[in-house]
C-alpha cells in the first residue's frame, strides 16, 4: 500500500506519519508532477488534492484533508468518486466555543461600548448619563463625604439597589437569557455546553444531529429556524458552509430576530449576506453583530461594519490556538494508522453534503 503526501510536509512530522504508516509506503512529494506520478498508483492521500491528481489516481481509496471545513476542497469529481474522505473536525472545538463566549459576555457587560469609552477617558455607563473625568472624580469625592458623614442623599451605598435602574437593565443577565445555535456538531456542542453552565436556556436547529448535551432546551430541524431566531437572545452560526447553507441568513432570517437580539457568526462568511446585515442593523431590527468570518476576507477597510459601535470584528481567528498543531497531527497519525491496519477511520465526510 502507499500514501502520497503534497504538498510535502517537514521532516519531523514526515517521521512520525511514515512511523504510523507501517508497513505502508510513504511519499512525501516535492512538486505536483511527483505527486501525478506516485499518485497514479496511491492507496491514500494526505493534502490538497486536485481535479488532475484525482484524474491520474488508479486506486485511490481513501483522501485525508487537512481541514475541517471542505467548501474549497471539494469538486464534482471528487463527490462522485468511490473513496472514502475524511476531515480535520474536532481540532478547534472549545478554542472556537471560547471565543463565542467571548462575544457573549462583550454584549452582555457592554464591553464593546466600555473599551470605546476607556479610550477616551470617558465615564459612561450604558444606560446612564457620560460623565467628564473630572465631574465623575468631584461626584466620587461628594459621595464619600455624605457616607463619612451619614449625611442623606442618593448615594447607592445608603439606600443599596433597592430598585431596578436603567444601567441594572441595560446589563443583560446571563441566566435569563436565551442562547439559539445553528449546527450542532462539535463546535455548536462545546457552545452549548458553555452557555448552560453560564445558567442560559439552549436551543439548536441542526439537519442531522439527534443527540444533543444534557439541559438543552430543544433541538429541532432546520425547519425550526425562525422558531430559534425569535426566542433567542444571542444567535450563533456555527454550521459550515454547504450548499444548503450559503446566504442561509438574509433580511427575511435577521427580521426574525429580536430587535434586543445579538447575531454571533464563527462558522463561514458565506451563511451571513453582509449587505443585508448592515441594512438590518442600521434599522435597529437587531441589537448587535459578533463576526470572525465574512463574504470577503479580509473585510475591506471602507466596509461600513468597522465603523459600527454594536458590532465586534474579529479578524478570522476564533480558531487560533497553540493547542490546534498537536491536535491535527494527532488526527492524522491516528487515522492512517486506522488505514494501514484496515480499521475504520474517523472523521468520515458525507461527499454530497461537504460535511
Amino acid at each position: 500500500m502507499k500514501l502520497v503526501l503534497h504538498p510535502p510536509v517537514e521532516p519531523e512530522r514526515l517521521g512520525k506519519i511514515a512511523d504510523a504508516a507501517r508497513p505502508m509506503t510513504v511519499v512525501n512529494a516535492a512538486d505536483e508532477a511527483e505527486a501525478l506520478r506516485e499518485i497514479a498508483d496511491a492507496d491514500a492521500f494526505f493534502g490538497k488534492l486536485t481535479p488532475a491528481l484525482l484524474d491520474a489516481a488508479r486506486r485511490l481509496r481513501w483522501v485525508q484533508a487537512p481541514t475541517a471545513s471542505l467548501e474549497h476542497y471539494m469538486f464534482a469529481e471528487l463527490v462522485t468518486h468511490p473513496s472514502v474522505l475524511t476531515n480535520m473536525r474536532g481540532l478547534y472545538s472549545d478554542v472556537i466555543a471560547d471565543h463565542v463566549f467571548g462575544y457573549v459576555l462583550c454584549f452582555a457587560r457592554n464591553f464593546h461600548h466600555y473599551i470605546r469609552n476607556q479610550l477616551e477617558a470617558r465615564w459612561a455607563p450604558v444606560g446612564g448619563k457620560a460623565e467628564s473625568p473630572a465631574r465623575a472624580l468631584g461626584r466620587a469625592v461628594r459621595r464619600r463625604l455624605r457616607d463619612t458623614l451619614g449625611a442623606a442623599g442618593p448615594s447607592g451605598f445608603a439606600t443599596g439597589p433597592a430598585t431596578v435602574s436603567a444601567v441594572d437593565r441595560a446589563h443583560l443577565h446571563l441566566g435569563d437569557a436565551t442562547l439559539g445555535i445553528v449546527g450542532l456538531g462539535q463546535i455548536g456542542s462545546e457552545i452549548a455546553r458553555r452557555g448552560l453552565a453560564f445558567g442560559m436556556r439552549v436551543l439548536a436547529v441542526d439537519p442531522v444531529q439527534t443527540a444533543a448535551p444534557p439541559g438543552m432546551a430543544a433541538l429541532w430541524r432546520l425547519d425550526r429556524l425562525s422558531d430559534l431566531l425569535s426566542a433567542s437572545d444571542f444567535v450563533v452560526i456555527a454550521a459550515p458552509h454547504t450548499p444548503e447553507t450559503a446566504k442561509l441568513f438574509r433580511r427575511a432570517q435577521l427580521r426574525q430576530m429580536k430587535p434586543s437580539g445579538y447575531l454571533i457568526n464563527i462558522g463561514r462568511g458565506a451563511i451571513v449576506d453582509l449587505g443585508d446585515l448592515v441594512d438590518a442593523l442600521r434599522a435597529g431590527e437587531l441589537a448587535g453583530a459578533g463576526l470572525d468570518v465574512y463574504e470577503t476576507e479580509p473585510l475591506p477597510a471602507d466596509h461600513p461594519l468597522w465603523k459600527m459601535p454594536n458590532v465586534i470584528l474579529t479578524p478570522h481567528v476564533a480558531g487560533a490556538s497553540p493547542r490546534v498543531a498537536e491536535r491535527h497531527l494527532a488526527v492524522l497519525l491516528d487515522n492512517v494508522g486506522r488505514f494501514a491496519r484496515g480499521e475504520p477511520l474517523a472523521n468520515l465526510v458525507d461527499k454530497q453534503r461537504w460535511f
